[in-house]
């Protein structure tokens, strides 16, 4: 995955008229303040849509401010340049941020993720409320994970009487219990409760995708208040290029007569990623001409280094500039999208996006009927969470030039279709003109 273009401290300000839109004609003009746990200049996840989101209604002639932490993900350690337990304040590209403090365990475990996010909400709550004073937004817009967020951005909302909206990009205590890194049956019941409790509480609840909008409605958020604001990829920075595109190839010593298996992303639990080792273990004893490019950093990255230890055919790289994402998606003959299924609706991974723009297909582990396998209909192959089914799923399209061709050629029409970035922010500013105005 890539970090976000032109978002690094000491970033020129921008001002932008109020009430122009650059790219169609304009809708009211808005003060909107989010809370947001991640933002630039971290490289992954939230980050790169909360960043893009905010930056791209400024450009639409909005005014917008933000309170989040400072930068520590995937690392998992607050960057050199904001370390210090302190709040601070910059702009960058015309958005003015607020940073709190926050604790970062150097090695996360269920509890510790807990006091990390408590944290964040403690830190959070009375700069919102500030700001919201000050600032005066129309509305509030909380980003989840984390749900401390939301109780920051109520709070926030309530002292001036603003609108709020809660946006979920992934269901955090449902994944949470599922995935195994918490486990107390009382603790769950009591984090559903406060999730449910807050829920009710914001005039608009948007998710990801039709699966988790879905899970809105049985949490028990009435229709009316929910809406699909779906992730993005700017189908014109991410093109399909021809095969070979490129210059990694090259740079990390892959052969000419090997097809490219590419994992970019982060490199965390919810991504079943260790299973990627043993795939490619069955492959190389296969001599199947496939070489495996993991590109990203996490927590599950030095496990995952470890199990591939050995393998000729496995290739790592750290998080690559955005100027080389084109290029990046462009070398896989293949993405790999790894998903524990316990995971399945409660998260739709981000990095689809890209993966679709570029042309190429997909072997996703999803499971039949779930959301990630309608998404991926027609543009790649959804196999079952095992090693076997992913190394025959890569196997199927390794051996198959037309149909990874014309898999990848829905990919691209899809994310042209589904996914532009220009017309769900056009979407999610109308929904917000409409929220302001009733």
């Amino acid at each position: 995955m890539f970090g976000k273009g032109g978002s690094s401290p000491g970033s020129r300000k921008v001002a932008y008229p109020l009430g122009m839109n650059a790219e169609r004609d304009p809708n009211p003009a808005q003060r909107v303040l989010i809370v947001a746990l991640n933002y630039a200049p971290e490289q992954v996840g939230c980050a790169k849509y909360t960043t893009e989101l905010a930056e791209d209604l400024v450009r639409r002639g909005h005014e917008v401010e933000v309170v989040c932490a400072p930068p520590y993900y995937p690392q998992w350690a607050i960057q050199e340049e904001y370390s210090g337990a302190r709040w601070t304040t910059e702009t960058l590209n015309g958005v003015k941020l607020h940073r709190t403090p926050l604790y970062v365990p150097p090695k996360p475990t269920g509890l510790k993720r807990v006091l990390h996010l408590l944290s964040f909400g403690a830190a959070s709550l009375p700069v919102s409320v500030a700001a919201a004073r000050r600032f005066r937004p129309n509305i509030v817009f909380a980003v989840a994970p984390t749900l401390t967020s939301a109780t920051a951005a109520l709070a926030a909302a309530r002292a001036i009487k603003a609108r709020s909206w809660l946006h979920i990009q992934d269901f955090e205590v449902d994944a949470a219990f599922d995935l195994g890194l918490l486990h107390n049956r009382g603790a769950r019941s009591l984090a559903l409760g406060v999730e449910r409790a807050l829920l009710r509480q914001f005039d608009q609840v948007s998710s990801i995708s039709p699966a988790m909008t879905a899970l809105l409605t049985r949490k028990g958020v009435e229709p009316d208040r929910i809406f699909e604001l779906r992730n993005w990829v700017d189908v014109d920075a991410i093109q399909a290029m021809p095969a070979g595109y490129g210059t990694y190839r090259k740079e990390v010593g892959i052969p000419s007569d090997h097809l490219v298996a590419l994992y970019s992303g982060n490199m965390a639990a919810k991504q079943g990623i260790e299973m990627l080792a043993e795939v490619a273990r069955r492959m190389e004893a296969s001599n199947a001409p496939i070489t495996f490019l993991l590109c990203g950093d996490g927590p599950a990255r030095a496990p995952l280094e470890v199990s591939c230890e050995g393998l000729g055919n496995v290739r790592f790289l750290p998080l690559q500039p955005v100027e080389r994402l084109n290029e990046l998606l462009n070398t896989a003959d293949i993405h790999l999208l790894p998903q524990r299924p316990e995971a399945a609706d409660l998260v739709l991974p981000s990095k689809l996006t890209g993966m679709l723009a570029s042309g190429r297909p997909v072997v996703a582990m999803a499971q039949q009927g779930s959301g990630l396998a309608s998404e991926i209909e027609g543009c790649g192959v959804a196999v079952e969470a095992t090693v076997g089914a992913m190394a025959e799923g890569l196997l199927t399209l390794s051996r198959d030039a037309a149909l990874r061709a014309r898999l990848g050629s829905t990919a691209r029409r899809c994310a042209e279709e589904r996914w532009r970035k220009s017309a769900i922010i056009s979407g999610f500013e109308d929904r917000l003109s409409a929220l302001f105005a009733s």
